[in-house]
């Protein structure tokens, strides 16, 4: 009875561990690419075209520190980063709204979708454009430490302040 119990629970926690990342939900015609955590600066290149365009995974653990960019030459091709782990459709992370870069200390283990993509609501001209991700793994920022502090001078080795002169 014991043993039913724990195998029960055991393949309670595995079935909800697997839940924990939702799979991407992709569009039609994209095709999926899954990343390793790079050790140095990794560069994406690629071109957005509508149905037809590679979209990343990328695990990440909790304390990393991270910086990904992009950058194009069109203005109607953004980056959307959305987070596997929550069960919102919103992407944690825009370049149509916040900017060309998005630099991060990781707050828990998950692992994030990057999807570039060509704007369907701008007037557009040609079938899409290019795009460069660089994905920089940033070293841990070091507590700042205060300078030493110097010894006390002696007063004859100041000189006479302009505002308190010395008396002798």
């Amino acid at each position: 009875m014991k043993l039913a119990a724990v195998a029960a629970a055991a393949l309670l926690l595995s079935v909800s561990a697997a839940f924990a990342q939702q799979a991407p939900q992709l569009q039609p015609g994209e095709k999926l690419e899954k990343l390793q955590f790079p050790g140095a600066t990794m560069e994406l290149k690629g071109w957005t075209k509508f149905g037809n365009s590679h979209v990343y995974t990328l695990p990440v653990k909790a304390g990393q520190h991270v910086k990904i960019s992009f950058s194009t030459k069109s203005q109607f091709a953004f980056l959307a980063i959305f987070d596997l782990a929550q069960a919102e459709d919103e992407a944690i992370f825009g370049t149509d709204e916040d900017g060309e870069a998005y630099a991060v200390t990781v707050k828990a283990n998950t692992t994030w979708l990057l999807r570039p993509y060509y704007s369907k609501a701008s007037p557009r001209r040609g079938l899409g454009a290019p795009y460069s991700i660089l994905i920089e793994p940033q070293a841990t920022a070091q507590p700042q430490t205060p300078p030493p502090a110097s010894a006390p001078q002696d007063e004859e080795d100041e000189g006479p302040s302009p505002l308190f002169p010395l008396r002798r």
